[in-house]
């Protein structure tokens, strides 16, 4: 089979490297556009379609498409590709087994966005089904659940992977702060039409402050460089402000740049927050965005702390990864220590320049928070006024943090009695707005004609989640009681209100011989004679819950006691007053 010819025109910058761009010619494209229509498909999600975009863009040169298993298992196990190329993130396009099934090597496939626009078309070179615990221990280390790209890859992935090459048709459209989005060719472009020859790139995911402007100023000094300052604005963590607020407040920050020696520029970057094999990925990108230069901080792109509470990555583990593989990066890596702020000095410098009797101070995210909730006084020395002035507006004093209560377990397991004593006591110390989406009401009207096939229950999940995403989003209250027997639909709910407020999973771990008991219905005597196909726990697996937010019997105590219990963990987390 014959297919057109990418657009593969050496783009060199001086630094950069050249690019491999995916998009077809006009004309092309939209042939192949029409053509797509009657090709298998598949919508993709928010970090399939950051991925194309760069893929496309020439930022995951050298990449020309999603890894086959050549590819793949090389970078899982040695952080390069078949060829020997360096390179430490897989980029792998996951399918499921009943998609895939209709697949073979030489089919096509179109990708879509979300609304359904066709974005390019993958040529499949291979199918296969990765070992993803053994990825999760390789890439990022571990396979504990509290760290994002774990919970992302072991949660939501999709057990087949497809490698290919790519025929691109079109750019994903984005409505927002186009004049910042740029690709790595019109960067270069722009780079070589300023005069810019030595660039050094800035990684962020967080609002600036001024620790964060005086580390990006000396390291601009440091190296006699211009500025790039490039944060990912594709996902990032959860809880993280969103990417309108931090983009505001970046261009609020600009102007104390000195006149000429900084940009802004946004990277539709899917963060795995895998720490130094991050790092590595990140200078390979801003290399191919034309830097010359990369800033590594303390614990670059580590996601915190694991189940233990103790941080995933040593503080300095990417500066050291990125020290081994400097000689073949292509950029060139500015480590850089942590600034903090030196009271008895009134300035900012290097947490290795501080000397005894130095007056040490920092606002923790914490803390931040806590004074944005309160209104209360932000020292002048921590931030910029205006970028102060935006976070406020974002997050106004009293604006109370919205929340999503998800209880899960088999039928019988008591999650509606325990929510309902929730609602009560919820209700009876506040006047905040509290919806309650109950699996059996939610079918009834939200969910109306949908089966129990696996695919209809995880659409009825996610239609609950994108519910209590919305309910959260404006500070109210979601408490969701339903079965949602599968982790992945589970792990896309969370995902859906954790972009708002927070999420709190809710095991209701009751013993299946105790819910056949309660059963008034029948409804376990039908499926264990077979009159009731697909039955959580009969006929059905449940999937539990690894690291829910609380796990309870629902035959330990009475409802009232342990919705108290609940009340207590909303205080602690201060989503409720004292």
């Amino acid at each position: 089979m014959s297919h057109p010819q990418v657009l593969e025109e050496a783009l060199i910058a001086p630094h950069g490297g050249v690019l491999k761009e995916g998009y077809l010619p006009a004309s092309e494209a939209e042939v192949l556009k029409q053509r797509s229509a009657a090709l298998p498909g598949i919508n993709l999600n928010i970090r399939q379609l950051c991925d194309l975009e760069l893929l496309l863009n020439g930022a995951f040169s050298p990449l020309e498409g999603f890894l086959d298993s050549r590819d793949y298992e090389r970078v899982v196990e040695e952080l390069r590709l078949a060829d020997g190329t360096l390179w430490p993130i897989p980029i792998t396009l996951d399918v499921s087994e009943a998609f895939a099934a209709q697949l073979a090597a030489g089919s096509e496939i179109a990708l879509r966005d979300p609304q359904g626009v066709p974005l390019a078309v993958l040529v499949v070179s291979d199918i296969y089904r990765p070992d993803r615990e053994h990825e999760a221990r390789q890439v990022f280390g571990s396979t504990d659940r509290t760290h994002p790209g774990v919970a992302d890859l072991l949660e939501r992935t999709l057990p087949v992977y497809l490698g290919g090459r790519l025929l691109g048709i079109q750019a994903p459209t984005h409505y927002d702060f186009g004049e910042l989005r740029d690709t790595p060719r019109s960067l270069r472009e722009w780079f070589s039409a300023y005069g810019w020859s030595r660039i050094v790139a800035f990684q962020t995911r967080n609002p600036m402050h001024r620790a964060h402007y005086e580390l990006t100023l000396r390291a601009a000094e440091k190296v006699g460089a211009n500025l790039l300052i490039q944060p990912s604005v594709g996902w990032t963590k959860a809880g993280d402000v969103d990417h309108y607020t931090r983009v505001r407040c970046y261009r609020a920050l600009m102007p104390q740049y000195p006149h000429g020696s900084a940009r802004l520029s946004l990277l539709p970057l899917a963060m795995r927050m895998g720490g130094p094999r991050e790092a590595l990925w990140h200078a390979i990108i801003r290399k191919n965005y034309g830097a010359s230069h990369f800033i590594v901080g303390r614990d670059h792109a580590g996601p915190g702390n694991n189940a233990q509470g103790k941080p995933f990555y040593g503080p300095y583990d990417a500066q050291h990864l990125l020290e081994r593989y400097q000689d073949e990066l292509g950029i060139q890596a500015v480590p850089f220590p942590v600034m903090v702020y030196a009271a008895n000095r009134d300035t900012y410098l290097p947490s290795t320049e501080v000397e005894e009797g130095d007056e040490v101070r920092d606002i923790s995210g914490t803390q931040l928070r806590r004074h944005l909730q309160e209104g209360s006084e932000i020292s002048d020395w921590f931030s910029f006024p205006e970028v102060m002035k935006i976070l406020r507006e974002r997050y106004p004093v009293d604006m109370p943090r919205g929340f999503a209560l998800f209880f899960t377990g088999l039928s019988g397991a008591g999650k509606s009695t325990i929510a309902q004593a929730v609602v009560a006591q919820l209700l009876e110390q506040t006047s905040r707005p509290v919806t309650v989406l109950d699996g059996d009401e939610v079918r009834k009207h939200l969910s109306y004609g949908l089966g129990f096939s696996r695919e209809d229950r995880d659409a009825n999940v996610t239609r609950i989640g994108y519910v209590a995403g919305e309910i959260v989003r404006h500070g109210g209250i979601a408490i969701c009681a339903l079965i949602a027997p599968y982790a992945a639909a589970r792990a896309q709910a969370r995902d859906l209100v954790q972009a708002h407020g927070d999420f709190i999973e809710i095991h209701v771990a009751t013993e299946l011989a105790v819910c056949e008991a309660r059963d008034l219905k029948g409804l376990y005597a039908q499926a264990r004679t077979g009159k009731i196909a697909h039955f959580t726990g009969i006929s059905d697996p449940y999937e539990v819950p690894e690291q829910p937010e609380l796990r309870v019997d629902g035959t330990a105590s009475e409802p009232a006691v342990q919705a108290r219990q609940i009340l207590s963990l909303l205080r602690g987390r201060g989503l409720l007053g004292a």
